[in-house]
């Protein structure tokens, strides 16, 4: 038998708690001591589709969200369970929501990059590897981006 606390509620949403937010990603380990999470509503006002689970309480559990241009590309980013909802399926319901809600809007190049560990998941909600290609990080700083640096060669 099942209780209210039993209960994952799974849906697109369009804004969150920043402070739940902020709960989820130091679970994760992605948050800094330094942010002061001033970027978490801009972030979710700017994601093409924003996914979140709830437990019973009305707690959110889980998140995920993709950013795209709308009309082709898009990317999965930011799934996160908390470690105590975790092998329950939730981060594979957001992702198949988020891909769901995407494609209804007629984006059909969907990617990501996965953590470690997480390649499983992501191949059970069809995604494979593209062995070809090289994810990246722009880890450079701002006089990186200075005219002389970026000229092309003639």
């Amino acid at each position: 038998m099942s209780s209210a606390a039993d209960t994952i509620d799974i849906r697109v949403i369009r804004s969150a708690d920043p402070a739940e937010i902020t709960r989820l990603y130091r679970l994760a380990g992605w948050w800094e001591e330094d942010w002061n999470g001033d970027f978490i509503m801009p972030m979710l006002a700017g994601s093409a589709v924003v996914a979140g689970a709830f437990d019973g309480s009305g707690r959110l559990i889980g998140f995920g969200r993709a950013v795209s241009d709308g009309a082709s590309d898009a990317y999965i980013q930011d799934v996160v369970v908390d470690p105590d909802f975790r092998r329950r399926g939730i981060a594979g319901t957001m992702v198949r929501l988020l891909l769901r809600e995407l494609r209804d809007r007629g984006v059909d190049w969907i990617g990501l990059i996965g953590a470690p560990g997480t390649r499983g998941l992501y191949e059970r909600c069809g995604f494979e590897v593209m062995p070809d290609h090289l994810p990246m990080r722009w880890s450079g700083n701002m006089s990186d981006l200075t005219e002389e640096s970026t000229a092309t060669e003639k």
